[in-house]
């Protein structure tokens, strides 16, 4: 199934159900108004949202209504914990080597991860809200999962078992300030502004062939301006959903409504293009280029988006622009 949350003046908006290509909603009366209170009941609640999501599928909704991604809240407004991975190697490697920079220790036995900020999450068609572009404005395409409750010490592949729900996520970041905040040790503050996610967040069986081994097998298309940046194959992670999901959990429990990202999808062929502006001007800077392609500016229109075999889009996509103050 597949499910959205519409705006509606509060911090948490509506829960809806939308139909499997995306042209209808149904609200949930009497089952949930929220989408936190599906993870914290699942096994009770969802059985009964599948229903809908089935009967909305047939056509047999009495009240569906068009869906409109412009109306939507992130799918999970606000979560307990939001936690960031780097399961793609490629994209820590160019832009390391573009710097001169040595890479981390055993960073390709055990996951890189950092927490962010989980309080303020982005609807999909929200604005990316900056203060200065003098900051280096980047969008960031990754895929993320909503886990279940996951117990301390969980294994990879009962992690795996955990997750919930998958979507597509914005993890904008300001790259001129990262650095300062890498070197200080004590993690991304100011360099890390509020993360924007897909119209709709669905069930991996939604998915069919496409989700196994813990990865979402299909291309992610990132857009800048009109032109494609990179259509990426998500499935080229050196950690899988079950293995990030357990390296956070070693020491401590996670909670329903756990957000995981994959970290920005890179592939090894640079062929393929790239999920952000960083890592096309690390390759650019390393082929020794002279100008590089510049970050993101007021105005301009970030699109990230994922299509299965047929050409549907699975989850919506993410389409803002950025704004600066004058």
């Amino acid at each position: 199934m597949k499910l959205a949350t519409y705006k509606d003046g509060s911090r948490d908006g509506q829960l809806v159900v939308v139909s499997r290509d995306l042209s209808i909603a149904h609200f949930a009366p009497g089952i949930a108004s929220r989408l936190q209170q599906v993870l914290d009941d699942w096994n009770f609640l969802s059985p009964q949202l599948q229903e809908l999501s089935q009967t909305l599928n047939h056509g047999k909704a009495r009240h569906a209504f068009a869906f409109e991604p412009h109306l939507c809240m992130a799918p999970l407004p606000r979560a307990y914990q939001w936690l960031d991975a780097l399961a793609y190697p490629s994209h820590l490697e160019r832009i390391r080597r573009s710097r001169g920079a040595e890479l981390p220790d055993g960073w390709l036995e055990s996951p890189l991860m950092y927490q962010g900020a989980s309080d303020d999450f982005l609807g999909p068609c929200d604005a990316i809200a900056c203060a200065g572009a003098e900051f280096g404005i980047d969008f960031e395409g990754e895929v993320a999962a909503i886990t279940a409750d996951v117990a301390l010490g969980t294994t990879a592949d009962a992690g795996l078992e955990s997750v919930r729900l998958l979507m597509l996520a914005n993890d904008v970041s300001l790259r001129h300030l990262a650095p300062a905040e890498v070197a200080s040790g004590l993690g991304l503050i100011q360099s890390k502004p509020a993360t924007a996610f897909s119209p709709v967040a669905v069930t991996p069986d939604e998915l069919g062939d496409a989700w196994h081994d813990g990865r979402v097998h299909l291309n992610l298309e990132s857009v800048c301006n009109g032109q494609r940046v990179g259509l990426c194959d998500a499935a080229e992670m050196a950690f899988h959903f079950g293995q990030l999901i357990a390296h956070a959990c070693r020491t401590r429990n996670l909670r329903a409504g756990t957000v995981m990202g994959s970290g920005t999808v890179s592939n090894r062929d640079a062929q393929r293009g790239f999920a952000c502006l960083a890592e096309k001007r690390a390759v650019e800077a390393l082929s020794g280029q002279a100008t590089l392609s510049e970050y993101l500016r007021d105005g301009d229109r970030i699109r990230i988006e994922m299509r299965d075999a047929l050409g549907a889009s699975v989850f919506g996509a993410i389409d803002q622009r950025v704004a600066v103050p004058a």
